[in-house]
């Protein structure tokens, strides 16, 4: 448990927030996921990094976490959000905390 526990810690410090001018490019290469507001941040990118298929993939068909909307995209360029981050190679996890 310990070591899941030091995982958790690592990925919560490299949270931070970010402007969306800097996630555009990520964006545009398709390596962005929205993570909704009802799970927590560090969580998702815990079990993403661990590779649990079975809760990433229940979250995917729930819409909880997901490819980044050209909709969500184009709210966010207006800068009416705050965006949180955390990177898990390949993926730039995002979440709107507003």
């Amino acid at each position: 448990m310990g070591n899941k526990t030091e995982k958790w810690h690592a990925l919560h410090a490299e949270t931070a927030a970010i402007a969306w001018k800097d996630l555009e490019r990520f964006f545009a290469k398709g390596n962005l996921l929205r993570v909704a507001k009802n799970i927590d941040l560090v969580d998702a990118a815990l079990e993403i990094s661990n590779d649990n298929k079975l809760t990433v993939e229940n979250w995917m068909k729930k819409g909880l976490v997901a490819g980044v909307s050209t909709n969500e995209a184009a709210l966010w360029q207006k800068g009416k959000s705050e965006l949180w981050s955390v990177i898990v190679l390949p993926w730039i996890l995002v979440q709107q905390r507003n």
